[in-house]
């Protein structure tokens, strides 16, 4: 029997460039801030960021702390990240 694939967050990809672009560093620099220097390659941020593949959860964690964002807001299409990141408080998103 078959398996349905999971549902993806649709706007997830965007979200991510879009945090990666507020911190003004290249892929190889969100590599590091992520603390995935030894264990990732650039291609992976690239990946992530056009759809191509899915970060897994411990990644998406570190986005959503580097954001300073509840991590609800990367996954959940229906909530915008902050004008500001990283956000100066922690922020549940804009609806």
């Amino acid at each position: 029997m078959a398996r349905l694939p999971r549902p993806r967050p649709a706007r997830l990809p965007e979200k991510l460039l879009q945090i990666r672009n507020a911190l003004n560093i290249s892929q190889d620099g969100m590599l590091y801030r992520l603390g995935l220097v030894d264990k990732r390659i650039r291609t992976a941020i690239s990946g992530y960021e056009l759809g191509n593949s899915e970060p897994p959860l411990p990644v998406l964690l570190q986005y959503a702390r580097i954001a300073n964002v509840w991590m609800e807001v990367l996954v959940d299409d229906a909530l915008d990240l902050p004008e500001r990141l990283p956000s100066p408080t922690k922020s549940e998103g804009i609806k």
